[in-house]
């Protein structure tokens, strides 16, 4: 598990062209590393594009956005397509991502019990230095990224 004051892993995965994604293609700015359970789920869906509507906002502030979930390229390719995201979403199909930085865990939904990925954000500072972990109770999807903002003084 990743903890505030950790660094994190050099090596991100691939998004959705293949691509690998390192933190050092970030090295200087700050990244919004934000996981998320399932594309083209409303909830998912509203904190992809509350994160595409500010994108120019968090540039300017020096930071970058990644999401990341355990869907194929495949299901991430029709989830930008469909709603314009203009960031990388690694697919981090065989779960090594959402497992090292501990946010696959056991969920619970209609009294079954399963695993899934819980919606976290790290904020990696510039050195690739966890600076701040958001949780999933503090989370609002449609504004997460205003959320972001505020707490960085952007607002």
């Amino acid at each position: 598990m990743i903890n505030i004051g950790d660094k994190a892993p050099e090596l991100l995965g691939r998004d959705e062209e293949g691509r690998e994604i390192r933190m050092s293609d970030y090295k200087g700015k700050r990244l919004v590393l934000y996981f998320y359970p399932k594309d083209l789920t409303s909830g998912c869906t509203a904190e992809a594009c509350s994160f595409r509507d500010q994108r120019d906002l968090l540039l300017q502030k020096g930071m970058e956005i990644v999401g990341v979930s355990v869907d194929n390229a495949r299901q991430h390719q029709k989830f930008k397509e469909k709603h314009g995201l203009n960031f990388p979403l690694i697919a981090d199909v065989d779960h090594q991502l959402v497992e090292q930085f501990g946010v696959w865990q056991e969920k619970s939904m209609y009294g079954r019990k399963y695993m899934g990925t819980v919606r976290t954000t790290f904020i990696i500072g510039p050195d690739g230095t966890v600076e701040q972990i958001i949780g999933p109770k503090q989370i609002k999807t449609k504004i997460h990224a205003e959320q972001i903002l505020e707490d960085n003084g952007a607002a």
